[in-house]
């Protein structure tokens, strides 16, 4: 297990097998699907997603890979839980776009965004993209509240830009340049 960065309550590191179940159970709520490219999240989808995720490495352009955010304490006797995840795609070798998903029962408590400033910082200090950016559906407001409390620039609002789910929506664009990272003291 590579872990990528940890923070106060947090754990940031590459998915495991026994991750698989959690993940599925909460990419398949209606809630948490609502905002993404999947209707539907079977334990069969992430498998396929780990197993691909296993062809290249971590950090190969053109590829997206989800990281796994678990608690750092143990929460029961099987040790740590799932939070969410984050996803990392690496457009080119100095652009970097960020996601994020956590189950509902963790959302609203500041994990997320323990988590992505912990992935900017673990960004900006150790792999030194020029820019990281983050598109999110503009009906989406804790996503886009999220961004914006952490340091992101809105930088475009594309009006019924995408058909998704069969209707138009449309998208916010975010960006931060490794000029205007400013590590963040809690």
């Amino acid at each position: 297990m590579k872990v990528l960065f940890q923070t106060e309550r947090i754990i940031c590191r590459e998915f495991e097998l026994n991750d698989l179940q959690s993940f599925a159970d909460y990419r398949a709520l209606p809630d948490v699907a609502k905002y993404q490219s999947w209707s539907e999240y079977s334990y069969q989808d992430a498998l396929s997603l780990f197993e691909e995720m296993q062809k290249v490495p971590f950090g190969d352009v053109g590829h997206w890979f989800q990281l796994a955010i678990t608690t750092k304490t143990p929460q029961n006797l099987d040790g740590s839980q799932l939070l969410g995840d984050l996803a990392v795609h690496f457009i080119d070798d100095k652009q970097i776009e960020i996601g994020f998903t956590f189950a509902p029962d963790f959302q609203g408590q500041g994990f997320a965004s323990e988590a992505v400033i912990g992935l900017l910082a673990y960004l900006f200090t150790q792999l030194k993209p020029h820019r990281v950016i983050a598109a999110t559906d503009a009906e989406n407001v804790p996503s886009w509240l999220l961004l914006e409390r952490v340091g992101f620039r809105r930088e475009a609002h594309f009006i019924e830009n995408v058909f998704f789910k069969g209707a138009w929506g449309s998208e916010f664009q975010y960006a931060m340049l490794a000029s205007e990272w400013r590590p963040q003291v809690g």
